[in-house]
């Protein structure tokens, strides 16, 4: 019997070529999307849970908030004495580590023999480092491996980098030119679903002011290894009762808390700033969870229309098949035969297009995904759900649509429920353009937030500015290195500071202020610069006068007590002051004891993402460490500027690879999640488009096949092409503009929240809507308007012989 089942259900699909393969082609792309969209969640959704205890560890956070700061700070980096203080304190603690980024303010030089390579992803770690987190041991001890002060262990990527096939055990590599450090373990390269990733970590030793345990100044992530029985909520509130009694003397209206953080939720949930790596957000895991559903929904609505849709061409073969005696569940049985091949090839293909789409996937999500990323039996498991959940959705209602039809009825030349069906039909179409047209919206909006973001005066020039990285470079060096590239053709000028200027991490207090209370405090972003960083990048001043030779000498002295700084401070710093910007000027204030007087007052500026409001920033010349050199360039001959910028570094450094960017990348990298946003957002209204097209096609087809008789009469009495086109579209016209006048108001809301991250955004206009809905009939009319012309040309004679 099934073997009769399946033998006519595939005669049937080869009768029906186009419909087949209209519907295998679209459920095909909606189970890829479906699949490659469910690869990258669970990615996302597995984060750090290899380690072993990872259920036990936790992030230490840390949030400040002065009397004076309405907002504060929420910050994933903490002092240097909160895990050897609290770990020796509170006994629910079994562990904890200090994890430094070592070469986040500049790269490290690493050098073997006569390789030399800068290495922008080395950690430095305290010694139980290994004994908390699990990563992978190729060569070593995990236990000892982090244990001596001179210790270093690499991924086996860097071994190969550097020593090739050699045994890495054992070698001596030079980290910026002062420490030599062992190589004691190689690990299997990091998983890209770690928060800590690294191609080398060294042990903590090789941090200045390691053992100095401070309140003060936040500069390394902390990690606890909790307890079986350990209470988190009840740890925090020790802690912070502790911190509260260590830093009793500050302001009474001042709060300083830390939160624990659970390690397998860090990555989605936390909103913590200066994380080691960009976080991931829950709000786009469901999102994209919801579009992964509706790309499959698609699918199966576009076979359901079909199937229903050719109920009218199919009912004498019913009927005759019901007056033989065959009963409705035998029916029903060969409609989900007929949906359960359809849906088996659709698979196939489907599983053949995923395995081509995801290299390309992952280099857009910059994530390793591919089949590996699931559990077999989860993969297995997810793909026969697929195959049956869809057999549910999109056969079951046409194969109990189909069976119920009356014999005698149909036999005449009537079908049973035809009515009901168009109504399903046409509320079927009206959804797949709901969404898609939501989707044109909301990539229409996205796209002009993001050229928004691009073309906004922020304040600073970043056009043609080179940067270099030269973290540890003394002062009197880069002086002599500006002195001779200044020289160099097609320099504009040049500067020096801590941070990059588009994202500036520095959190500082102003604890002193002239005409102040004693115990006053404001949480302020600060950033060490050269003399030259305010005119080199373009930002204006309202208020004072530019940072000059005198004011460098100033703090050019051995003495720390006796240095005076000169500061320059932007209007929302003055104004959170108290004070107008000509006021400010001759000001005396403190910032983390360093003691001098406001020179200059700067116009406010983009320091950060424009997803946050400009804050309070203070700038004031150091010597003591710098880690961008920033070269302004004309732009013209650019490739022979650099290489003049290169042969001068090779003359000043040679045992430092030169490495170089543009400013302008630095910035936009601060959007490269919004970038993918706005990128994950076109590719799927382009795949929704298509699936919704190829349903609206084959109903047109089958509308037109439906009315040929009708055309014909209309074409004998007159009726010209034009009027017979626009009959049939019409009908398909309506309810694309029906899903137009129901998906404005849906993608208008959902993309107002959207833009609520952003603290500059753009006001969204009508003509988005319009636009939007345009595109969609536009589309549906040359997606139905072949069939209509086609339909509309054909020869009444040939349509009306048979009557």
């Amino acid at each position: 019997m099934i073997k009769n089942y399946l033998k006519t259900a595939w005669r049937n699909l080869l009768q029906n070529k186009a419909t087949s393969f209209i519907s295998i082609a679209g459920l095909a792309v909606g189970i890829c999307c479906f699949l490659l969209l469910a690869t990258y969640l669970i990615n996302e959704l597995r984060y750090d849970r290899f380690h072993k205890n990872a259920d036990r560890i936790v992030r230490v956070a840390y949030s400040f908030k002065s009397a004076d700061d309405k907002e504060g700070r929420y910050l994933a980096v903490t002092q240097t004495a909160v895990v050897p203080v609290y770990k020796q304190e509170f006994s629910e603690i079994a562990d904890g580590v200090r994890v430094f980024n070592y070469s986040g303010d500049g790269p490290a030089v690493v050098q073997y023999s006569d390789k030399i390579f800068n290495e922008k992803n080395m950690l430095a770690a305290d010694g139980s480092f290994f004994n908390m987190f699990s990563f992978n041991f190729l060569k070593g001890d995990a236990t000892r491996a982090l244990t001596d002060p001179s210790s270093i262990v690499i991924t086996q990527s860097t071994a190969k980098k550097y020593f090739g096939s050699d045994d890495a055990i054992g070698k001596i590599l030079k980290v910026d030119d002062k420490h030599n450090l062992m190589v004691t373990g190689v690990i299997e390269d990091v998983p890209a679903y770690s928060q800590l990733k690294f191609d080398m970590i060294a042990n903590s030793a090789i941090v200045n002011g390691i053992k100095e345990y401070k309140w003060s100044s936040a500069s390394n992530y902390s990690y606890f290894l909790l307890k079986a029985d350990a209470n988190i909520a009840a740890l925090e509130a020790k802690m912070n009762a502790y911190i509260k009694n260590i830093l009793k003397e500050q302001s009474k209206d001042a709060v300083t808390l830390y939160t624990l953080e659970p390690l397998t939720r860090v990555h989605l949930y936390s909103n913590a700033q200066y994380s080691l790596e960009a976080p991931g957000s829950i709000k786009y895991i469901y999102i994209l969870g919801i579009v992964a559903v509706v790309l499959l929904l698609l699918a199966c609505v576009n076979f359901l229309n079909l199937v229903t849709a050719r109920s009218a061409e199919r009912a004498r073969e019913i009927g005759v098949r019901k007056v033989m005696g065959a009963m409705r569940g035998q029916l029903f049985m060969q409609f989900i035969m007929e949906a359960g091949i359809i849906t088996l090839f659709s698979l196939l293909a489907g599983m053949v297009l995923l395995a081509l789409l995801f290299p390309a996937f992952s280099n857009f999500t910059g994530q390793q995904l591919g089949f590996e990323t699931w559990n077999t039996v989860w993969l297995t498991e997810a793909l026969v759900a697929v195959f049956i959940l869809v057999i549910l959705l999109a056969g079951t209602y046409p194969s109990l649509f189909l069976s119920a039809f009356k014999p005698i009825v149909t036999l005449k030349g009537k079908v049973s429920g035809q009515a009901g069906g168009n109504v399903l039909r046409k509320s079927l179409v009206v959804f797949q353009f709901v969404v898609s047209v939501f989707f044109i919206i909301s990539t229409l909006i996205a796209g002009s937030q993001l050229r928004y973001m691009q073309s906004l005066n922020t304040g600073v020039n970043r056009d043609q500015v080179l940067v270099l990285d030269i973290g540890g470079i003394p002062f009197k060096n880069i002086e002599a290195f500006k002195s001779e590239i200044n020289q160099q053709s097609g320099v504009l000028g040049s500067t020096a500071s801590y941070d990059s200027p588009v994202n500036v991490r520095g959190g500082y207090s102003i604890n002193t202020a002239e005409g102040k209370t004693a115990d006053y405090s404001l949480s302020v972003t600060a950033i060490p610069i050269e003399k030259s960083f305010l005119t080199t990048l373009g930002i204006k001043l309202v208020a004072g006068r530019q940072l000059n030779m005198d004011d460098e000498q100033q703090v050019l002295t051995a003495d720390n007590e006796k240095r005076v700084y000169s500061f320059v401070l932007n209007e929302k710093a003055v104004k959170a002051l108290g004070w107008k910007p000509e006021e400010a000027v001759g000001k005396k204030i403190g910032l983390n004891g360093r003691m001098g007087t406001i020179k200059a007052v700067a116009k406010d500026f983009n320091f950060a993402s424009l997803h946050q409001e400009i804050t309070p920033i203070v700038m004031f010349p150091e010597y003591d460490w710098f880690g961008k050199l920033l070269i302004k360039t004309s732009g013209k001959n650019t490739a022979s500027t650099i290489a003049a910028v290169e042969a001068k570094w090779k003359a000043f450094y040679p045992n430092k690879p030169f490495d170089y960017h543009f400013l302008d990348q630095e910035f936009e990298e601060l959007y490269k999640a919004d970038q993918r946003t706005g990128s994950i957002l076109k590719a799927f209204t382009i795949v929704t488009i298509f699936i919704s097209c190829l349903g609206l096609f084959g109903l047109a087809v089958f509308s037109t096949r439906q009315r040929v008789k009708e055309i014909g009469i209309r074409k004998v009495l007159g009726a010209n092409v034009m009027s017979i086109v626009g009959l049939i579209s019409s009908d398909f016209l309506k309810l694309v503009l029906i899903a137009v006048v129901i998906s404005s108001p849906l993608a208008w809301y959902a993309m107002s929240r959207w833009l609520q991250d952003f603290a500059f955004r753009i006001d969204i206009s009508w003509w988005v809507f319009a636009l939007a809905g345009g595109m969609a009939i536009v589309i549906a009319f040359i997606t139905v308007g072949y069939q209509s012309f086609k339909a509309a040309l054909s020869n009444p004679v040939k349509s009306l012989r048979s009557e």
